[in-house]
């Protein structure tokens, strides 16, 4: 059975089509597009009018290339996660999202937010271990899933997101030294108070923009293949070494050195790179392996 569903991120949109079972997911075709619908969500509480309809434009591309690529694929099931969550006039943009395709979305909870992606990337990528922890750095929310590697046991949804983090924190291009300072110390601040207790021997996998395109850079895959991203492991000490080399760049500058996985993601990048390494700090934990499944994955699952 061909299926298709589709991500509203906080930064990206994401289409996934995929020969559907009852033990797995074939994937047969994915796109992503990044018109970053949460900009300026932080701080002006809505969904702007340009936004929207950056968004409303890539749905519509979706929808021409579903209709005339997949004609036997049901209808996408659509889910909005942060941004839209956050947002005001949320309503409105469903509404808008209904007129213009005809489709309805499902706007999911933080705890739907993670349960999905915990179901996603353990569909692309299995585990060895007995428990494992998925983490999740979207541009508005990060999501920390822990659970066996037959079930989601529990989530919890935290409102630091690289997109939010760096328009509040990081104003320079490079950063200053200081703007990361604070976004750091505010990153252990929510991890402080709301992060998930998960046992030791816990395998930490990483899924979303941040963790594929490092997973990408430092296994120099080119073209971009989410295959080869699968099961990619990084460590603490190269992630940490990655935040002191990206971290004196301009946004131009990373955009030329890897322009596939960087442009529409350079200038939040290392703000991901310093959540994720809060994250490994905060377990104890030495490495993490990299997924290329999440929520569009773990809907249909």
């Amino acid at each position: 059975m061909l299926r298709s569903s589709i991500d509203i991120g906080t930064n990206s949109v994401l289409l996934l089509v995929c020969k559907q079972n009852d033990t797995n997911l074939e994937v047969i075709f994915e796109l992503q597009r990044l018109p970053r619908l949460g900009k300026g969500v932080d701080k002006l509480g809505r969904l702007t009018t340009d936004s929207m309809k950056r968004v409303l434009d890539v749905l519509l591309e979706f929808d021409s290339i579903l209709s005339r690529d997949f004609p036997t694929c049901e209808p996408p099931v659509i889910t909005a996660t942060s941004a839209v969550r956050d947002a005001q006039n949320k309503h409105d943009f469903l509404a808008q999202i209904h007129e213009q395709t005809g489709w309805k979305v499902r706007l999911l909870s933080g705890e739907e937010e993670a349960k999905y992606t915990y179901l996603g990337a353990l569909s692309q990528t299995p585990i060895q271990s007995s428990n494992a922890l998925v983490i999740d750095i979207g541009g508005g929310s990060t999501e920390l899933s822990f659970g066996t590697s037959m079930q989601w046991l529990k989530g919890v949804s935290l409102d630091m997101g690289c997109v939010r983090f760096n328009e509040r924190f990081l104003h320079h291009n490079p950063p200053f030294q200081e703007e990361i300072g604070q976004c750091v110390t505010n990153i252990q601040d929510y991890l402080a108070k709301d992060s998930l207790r998960i046992p030791e021997h816990t395998s930490l996998i990483a899924v979303s923009g941040t963790a594929t395109s490092l997973a990408a850079i430092d296994a120099q895959i080119h073209p971009y293949d989410s295959e080869r991203v699968n099961n990619h492991r990084v460590t603490q000490s190269q992630l940490a070494k990655s935040i002191d080399l990206f971290r004196l760049h301009t946004y131009q500058e990373l955009i030329e050195l890897h322009p596939e996985v960087m442009e529409g993601r350079a200038d939040i990048f290392l703000t991901g790179l310093l959540i994720l390494n809060e994250i490994l700090t905060h377990y104890k934990a030495e490495e993490f392996i990299v997924s290329s499944g999440g929520i569009r994955h773990g809907i249909l699952v």
